[in-house]
């Protein structure tokens, strides 16, 4: 395990110093996120070790945490993660359906990364978009009112991405 560069180094000094002094686990979430991204996009032990080494933390605060939020991968994902919201809304509009189409499509279950390392499925609780059932997210953006045929075109678009950027 790394540690931080000099770069993530001096953005875990400004997200601590957001904080009164002493009240540095104030700065667990956004550094959580921080070495994420950092180290492959997923905590490993070790990762979250390093974090509460850093914030002065006992490693279980940090791995409580990393635990309780979804936002959180604790094991390496996919390039692309379709995270499909299962709470009531989108299951009432077919979200369970689209999580099976989705596994089958990749052979992957909830959870599971294909052997590519292209995709993985994970299924979360609301993402706040109610009334665009079903819907996930990817990355950064929501993809909404989702049918087989718009999860088919979500899968082809991340393929033909990922096939230009090699």
């Amino acid at each position: 395990m790394s540690s931080f560069s000099q770069t993530q180094m001096a953005e875990f000094n400004r997200l601590v110093a957001r904080y009164p002094e002493g009240k540095q686990k104030s700065a667990l979430l956004p550094v959580l996120h921080l070495a994420q991204q950092e180290f492959g996009g997923w905590l490993s032990p070790e990762t979250m070790d390093y974090v509460a080494s850093l914030l002065k933390l006992e490693p279980i605060e940090v791995y409580e945490v990393a635990t309780f939020y979804s936002m959180y991968n604790l094991k390496p994902v996919g390039k692309y993660m379709f995270e499909v919201c299962q709470t009531g809304p989108c299951m009432l509009n077919g979200s369970d359906d689209i999580i099976k189409y989705i596994g089958d499509t990749l052979s992957i279950k909830p959870g599971e990364t294909t052997a590519d390392g292209l995709f993985t499925l994970k299924t979360v609780e609301c993402l706040g978009a109610c009334g665009y059932a079903p819907m996930m997210q990817l990355g950064k953006t929501f993809r909404e009112h989702l049918t087989k045929e718009k999860v088919d075109a979500i899968i082809n678009e991340c393929r033909n991405t990922a096939a230009s950027n090699n």
